[in-house]
């Protein structure tokens, strides 16, 4: 029977939940060889994969993962759901990373992330519609998945909207923020922030100082969009600027999972997680989320949260070190990895297979 909410049942049975993928196609493709020599696979139909969202940006081929992804969601053998990256896209908001997709983000994007294919502009909208096609989380009696926070507040605002609306949807909760930021004077102070310091706010080398209309106004719109919240995470305000995601930062994620009590386990993305965190080495604001987590174990009070992104979406760092721009997969710091359930074991792309604790 076909869903047609933003919020659907999980299908039934053992299943792959794929981490955030970022154009990573080489590495995709490697992971299904190695879920399917595992068996029993979602070719021979006694699985499913499950796409965790983030299919898009930073990575080599977009349209190749995205085309991959669609196929095997076509033959039966594959669910998703949509991640922030794809949400950006929907709404025509050009980010870091999208210039696959948007011409213009080329100039910004070629010194970090070429060579990069772009999407045909004729395929530009069967993208657009297949994404369309997605929810945003996926629900069963023993499991929840979603790209960053499973916030039941959120997930009932959404639970009953048709697929095909998150766009409409997502620029309501955008413009009652802006609203409200205008009612209060946050808007304006925003937009000077944001022109007086456009230079330095995706320049490493310039640190500009902590923009508080800026900060204000990123958590103002998670407070008025349910699908930020349950897509990029919540946020708090911090003392200290910080650069993460190729631009800075003035505030940071919350670690949601620690207030987490329901019984059933959530299974997410987004959160740039490290298979292999080396001591004292210098890493992402982000990542530090799980400073005191082992990199296979489930987190939260209650142990019932596991993030499954491991990271891929950063091999682009390792490539811009190496002057053929090409990387042993099997020498990256950064995974694709899949959680398998109810096996409770991750595999890598690499080959990799570990249990999860």
């Amino acid at each position: 029977m076909t869903q047609s909410k933003l919020v659907q049942t999980l299908p039934s049975g053992p299943l792959d939940i794929i981490g955030d993928i970022h154009g990573e196609l080489n590495a995709l493709e490697a992971l299904l060889d190695t879920l399917e020599k595992i068996g029993p696979s979602y070719k021979d139909g006694n699985r499913k994969l499950v796409f965790i969202g983030d299919f898009c940006d930073r990575g080599p081929d977009s349209p190749g993962v995205i085309k991959r992804v669609q196929e095997l969601m076509d033959n039966g053998q594959a669910v998703g759901i949509l991640g922030n990256h794809e949400i950006n896209l929907m709404n025509n908001d050009p980010k870091d990373g999208s210039g696959w997709f948007f011409d213009q983000r080329v100039d910004s994007d070629n010194q970090f992330y070429q060579p990069y294919q772009r999407a045909a502009e004729e395929d530009k909208k069967s993208i657009v519609d297949f994404f369309n096609t997605l929810p945003i989380a996926l629900e069963r009696p023993d499991l929840r998945i979603v790209h960053a926070t499973w916030h039941a507040d959120s997930i009932e605002k959404i639970r009953q909207l048709p697929l095909g609306s998150v766009a409409e949807n997502y620029y309501k909760g955008q413009k009652e923020a802006r609203l409200h930021a205008e009612r209060i004077g946050l808007w304006a102070r925003y937009q000077e922030q944001r022109q007086r310091w456009s230079d330095q706010l995706e320049d490493v080398d310039t640190q500009p100082p902590f923009l508080d209309a800026i900060a204000e106004y990123e958590i103002a719109l998670r407070d008025f969009n349910p699908f930020k919240v349950l897509t990029s995470g919540l946020e708090r305000p911090i003392d200290e600027v910080f650069y993460s995601g190729n631009r800075w930062r003035f505030s940071d994620r919350v670690p949601w999972w620690d207030d987490y009590t329901d019984s059933i386990p959530v299974v997410i993305g987004h959160y740039w997680r490290l298979f292999n965190p080396l001591p004292g080495q210098v890493k992402a604001r982000y990542s530090m989320l799980f400073d005191d987590i082992h990199p296979y174990a489930w987190h939260g009070d209650e142990n019932r949260v596991f993030c499954v992104d491991y990271s891929v979406g950063a091999r682009w760092r390792e490539r811009v070190r190496h002057t053929d721009r090409k990387v042993d997969p099997q020498e990256s710091r950064f995974r694709l990895g899949a959680l398998r359930w109810p096996e409770n074991e991750i595999v890598f792309d690499t080959g990799h297979r570990v249990p999860a604790r």
